[in-house]
Order: structure tokens, then C-alpha cells, then sequence
């Protein structure tokens, strides 16, 4: 994961405008919470698939970057799957660096 979105979504969780967990992610996707969901590269293809059909259904950005580990590393938690970000501007300048 590139340094400066990690950077961001740190400070989104210190905004709390993260959601993390598969089961959540995919709530705030239907509910129309999430701006961007962030998908580990390491996540099984079941939640893989479920994931990106949800953000697919729903037209949300889905991008997959690196593993569990640094992910859960850039909000301060263990390793996370799935993560959604739940603000607009912030969502965007992460999607911005990460693609």
C-alpha cells in the first residue's frame, strides 16, 4: 500500500469515517454509506466475489491493494479484509493515489 493513502485512511479512522468488517462493509455499500471499499489482495475468493458484485450492484468504487496486513496496519487494527471508507473527499483522494 502506498505510504500517503495509508496516511489517509489513518486519519479517516481517527475521523471515524472508516467501517471495517466484511458484513458491515457490505451493509454501508447497500445503505449507501460507502464512498470507496477497499479490498485486501489476500481475501478468499468468496469475499472477494461478494464484495465486488455488492460495490458493483450498488456503484461503488472497489480496489484491491495490499494484503491484510498493511491494511489493518493504516487504521491501527490486525489484519482487515474489507474496509469502507465513508467519506466523500476523503474517499476520493485515496482512490486518487491508489490508481
Amino acid at each position: 500500500m502506498i505510504p500517503q493513502a495509508a496516511q489517509l485512511l489513518g486519519i479517516a479512522m481517527r475521523a471515524r469515517k472508516i467501517v471495517t468488517g466484511e458484513e458491515l462493509v457490505i451493509t454501508a455499500v447497500r445503505n449507501g454509506q460507502a464512498r470507496l471499499v477497499l479490498l485486501a489482495s489476500d481475501a478468499s475468493d468468496n469475499t472477494a466475489k461478494k464484495v465486488k458484485d455488492k460495490c458493483s450492484y450498488y456503484g461503488v468504487s472497489c480496489v484491491t491493494t495490499g494484503d491484510r496486513y498493511s491494511l489493518g496496519h493504516a487504521i491501527g487494527k490486525d489484519g482487515r479484509v474489507t474496509v469502507a471508507v465513508t467519506d466523500g473527499k476523503l474517499a476520493e483522494s485515496i482512490q486518487r493515489l491508489l490508481t
